[in-house]
């Protein structure tokens, strides 16, 4: 039988910024997204003086209890950095890791003895070279491991270890755990068991397996034979071939002219262009969109242009085909709030090999290759399009963002003798 694991960084972002800053250590504390806009996470001092996930910070800040409340932009190259590093000390202990998301990976555990012992091993090494401090969760399947990972942080009695690798301490749990609460049944989903009499995943669990297909198609059925300790879900090693991919942004400021619309656009095909080449994918469509706030009382007015390409990676084609599509869109007297762009049809690189081209591939391939490692090199940004601009007048507010520590040499923390 299959045993997985599921770890998850507690109050991930807080505590990678805990990570290098100890003086905000039990302490109330919160990263917001991007323009400082909202909270997308909270320490545990945080939660308990009521703030809530995805509430507006300029609301949060202002309420009487919150007066303590400490704050930082999101820095998200080093949270990514600091993810990969969580990675690293897993993959050198466990046989198989699948990252989830940011914050959460999928351990393979089978045949390992004494495993809430090995567990919290590997919860102690992650603290001690990551400084971030975990909960993991343990079951046969995908599904009980990551509601397993849920209680084990729901309750400090758990010691950041849950293991329901039993059946017996499975059907206890379930009689307590609303099914809204499992990993594959949604809101709506939730909402809709209700109306059936169904609160518990005990109940869930006690339907006809062709009630639960017929209600809620087969993902249902899959979530409740994992809930029965049939794995559905095998680990996943290789991710799947991406479709597309985006990179848009709200502005900093509203942006009223053509030249710093441009501008920003073209930097968000540049960013767009780096993450084809980083995944070895090459796009042969490319969308555009921009709109004014719908919350101001501007009227509305919205860019939306799109065209098929050759498929291509190179950054200067995809910033001129994406200028292009604005500039066709595009209308003066407009506060502009939003943009970003968009590539889909993505197919792996042929770099040189593609021979029917109206430019030259190897040339191309070439000239990305030297930029992608002088930027590697010498950090993202160091060589760029002109169309990019130095200035970015237009980039989203960061009133309180913390160093780079781990991606940029500048921030290095310095260790100095006593």
């Amino acid at each position: 039988m299959p045993v997985f694991g599921l770890i998850d960084g507690n109050s991930f972002y807080c505590s990678v910024e805990r990570a290098f800053q100890p003086e905000l250590r039990g302490k109330p504390l919160v990263a917001l997204s991007n323009n400082d806009g909202c909270v997308i996470a909270r320490s545990p001092e945080a939660k308990a003086l009521g703030v809530k996930m995805g509430e507006a910070w300029h609301l949060v800040h202002k309420r009487p209890e919150c007066r303590e409340l400490l704050w930082r932009s999101s820095n998200y190259p080093l949270y990514g950095d600091m993810s990969r590093r969580v990675y690293e000390v897993l993959a050198a202990r466990v046989p198989q890791v699948e990252p989830y998301s940011i914050d959460e990976m999928f351990l393979q555990l089978d045949g390992i003895p004494e495993l809430p012992a090995f567990c919290a091993g590997l919860r102690d090494e992650v603290l001690l070279v990551t400084k971030i401090p975990c909960c993991i969760g343990i079951g046969p399947t995908k599904t009980i491991a990551k509601l397993a990972n849920k209680i084990a942080k729901a309750d400090p009695a758990y010691r950041g270890i849950c293991d329901l690798s039993d059946v017996a301490a499975r059907q206890a749990i379930y009689e307590t755990v609303p099914a809204g609460d499992v990993w594959g049944i949604g809101a709506q989903t939730a909402g809709k068991l209700r109306l059936l009499g169904v609160v518990t995943t005990a109940d869930f669990l006690a339907m006809p397996p062709r009630q639960v297909q017929d209600l809620f198609s087969v993902v249902g059925a899959r979530v409740q034979a994992e809930l029965h300790g049939v794995s559905c879900l095998p680990l996943t090693l290789a991710p799947a071939t991406r479709q597309g991919l985006a990179v848009t942004r709200s502005f900093g400021r509203l942006v009223t002219s053509w030249p710093i619309l441009r501008e920003a656009v073209a930097a968000y095909a540049c960013r767009a262009a780096e993450k084809l080449r980083g995944e070895g994918l090459e796009a042969g469509h490319v969308a555009v969109f921009a709109h004014t706030s719908p919350h101001n009382g501007d009227c509305w007015f919205s860019i939306n242009k799109a065209a098929k390409i050759e498929p291509t990676a190179d950054t200067g084609i995809l910033i001129q085909e994406a200028l292009r599509l604005l500039r066709a869109g595009y209308r003066p007297g407009h506060r502009f709030f939003k943009a970003g762009v968009m590539l889909s049809q993505l197919t792996p690189a042929e770099g040189q090999g593609r021979i029917l081209s109206s430019h030259d591939t190897g040339r191309s391939a070439a000239v990305m290759d030297t930029m992608d490692r002088i930027n590697a090199r010498w950090g993202r940004g160091c060589l760029r399009p002109a169309a990019v601009g130095m200035q970015h007048a237009w980039a989203a507010r960061q009133g309180h963002l913390s160093a780079r520590y781990t991606t940029k040499l500048a921030d290095a923390l310095v260790a100095r003798a006593i």
